[in-house]
């Protein structure tokens, strides 16, 4: 009487029949500002370890190029799991190669800062050569950011 219920013709939904709520843009860069971060400092040290090691072997460019080329797959690779979630091998490859863009400008960055320290100090130290690579490092590493965030993993 006074408690009856009444139906409607629309059924009931439950959360799992909802669109999947989109994280506001603050929350999804806050997530993956500090992801970027830890990637970006193994890689780094990772980097800096592969260029000493060639080195030894090898001029300052070759090292260089020899250790980014390396440290950009992984990390590529390391970003597109854990900094922008994503997962299984579909669009891999087109992601790995517009990660070499990244590469490049990176490549362009360290390459130059060793080629302006053979010209200004020729005898520099290993140690200034990797502060160097450090400092171009840093530059690279705001640009490979932008560039994955806005075209290479892009929403």
């Amino acid at each position: 009487m006074g408690n009856e219920m009444v139906s409607t013709d629309k059924p009931a939904t439950t959360a799992s029949d909802d669109p999947p709520a989109e994280p506001p843009a603050g929350a999804t860069a806050k997530r993956q500002i500090p992801a970027f971060l830890v990637i970006g400092v193994l890689s780094t040290l990772f980097y800096l370890g592969l260029y000493v090691v060639a080195r030894m072997v090898v001029d300052p460019q070759a090292a260089n190029l020899i250790a980014l080329a390396v440290s950009a797959v992984a990390n590529t690779a390391a970003n597109r799991r854990f900094t922008f979630g994503i997962t299984g091998s579909e669009g891999a490859l087109r992601h790995q190669l517009q990660g070499a863009v990244a590469f490049l400008i990176g490549l362009g960055l360290s390459s130059g800062v060793l080629a302006l320290l053979d010209h200004a100090a020729p005898h520099a130290s290993r140690a200034v050569e990797v502060g160097g690579l450090i400092v171009a490092n840093g530059l690279a590493t705001v640009v490979r950011f932008l560039l994955m965030k806005v075209w290479v993993f892009r929403d």
